[in-house]
């Protein structure tokens, strides 16, 4: 199942930049993958969100996460991530084990996205020279989290940083269709295992509050990380994968789409088990506030 999705992501991948000259879409949150649009200059959009990713033998939740976002400029978005972290270790009776819930504040999330291109159409006649909107664009986003000077690691409620994303976006549009691809790599750690993530976005505008997608995302260590067990021993930890389907959407609660609804949900299209990541269920639910957007 592996081996086949990665042909699958990789055809899908090469049909999306074979239509660059019609493509636009929009990722981000809800969606666990990201898109080169930017706030706009002087811009803001803040996501206040409740995140789940669950699976036989763990849960990690942020309740809440505050993501701020602004528009330095109509091509670079800063961005600052932080939530409320809860790790679940779920009980499991063969083992005689049982479960604990934990919490505490999580890793600080630093980004920089610039995007570096953008197709346009040229001004049609009668238009009057007014440029039409990009129909193509791709963007680096470079981001670090960092551990804050908590106990967070030392309990178990997040993972040792510091860990270096550095992804690739593009968007477009295919007649009714937004689309999305993102690809990149997780620099990890020493107690980090390296990964992989690749992730298509495919929906529809309905209207001008209303936006629905489906996200095929895939993160897989590009190699395995050591534990040691009580007597000092290394043991080598198996590789890890997260192959996920999500439908969810954006629907603005105002007029004047400053407010906007975020929701998602989905699940592994493998098969989850105690012994590997494949989650159970993901979501995410929140609102999103848009400051400094002139009213349409």
């Amino acid at each position: 199942m592996g081996y086949f999705l990665q042909h699958v992501l990789r055809c899908i991948f090469l049909c999306v930049l074979a239509a660059v000259p019609h493509l636009f879409a929009q990722a981000g949150p809800p969606f666990r993958s990201d898109d080169p649009e930017t706030p706009g200059s002087g811009k803001w959009e803040i996501n206040f969100g409740f995140i789940g990713d669950r699976n036989p033998q763990a849960g990690s939740y942020q309740t809440p996460d505050l993501d701020i976002n602004y528009g330095l400029g109509d091509r670079i978005q800063l961005k600052y991530d932080l939530p409320l972290a809860v790790a679940e270790t779920r009980p499991q009776p063969a083992n005689g084990t049982n479960g604990t819930v934990l919490a505490g504040l999580g890793s600080s999330l630093l980004g920089f996205k610039i995007r570096f291109y953008e197709h346009r159409e040229k001004p049609s006649e009668g238009s009057g020279g007014v440029e039409r909107p990009a129909n193509f664009s791709m963007s680096i986003y470079p981001q670090l989290t960092l551990n804050n000077p908590t106990r967070s690691v030392a309990r178990g409620v997040v993972e040792p940083g510091p860990d270096f994303l550095l992804p690739l976006e593009m968007n477009g549009r295919i007649g009714p269709i937004r689309m999305d691809g993102e690809v990149g790599y997780h620099f990890g750690n020493h107690a980090l295992a390296q990964s992989w993530i690749r992730a298509l976005v495919v929906g529809h505008e309905f209207n001008d509050r209303l936006e629905v997608y489906a996200e095929l995302y895939d993160e897989q260590d590009a190699n395995r990380v050591y534990s040691k067990n009580n007597d000092g021993t290394l043991i080598r930890l198996p590789k890890q994968r997260e192959a996920t389907l999500g439908l969810g959407g954006r629907y603005a609660l105002n007029r004047s789409r400053s407010l906007v609804l975020l929701a998602m949900s989905g699940r592994s299209f493998q098969k989850a088990t105690i012994n590997n990541s494949q989650p159970s269920w993901i979501a995410y639910l929140g609102v999103q506030l848009q400051l400094g957007h002139k009213k349409q």
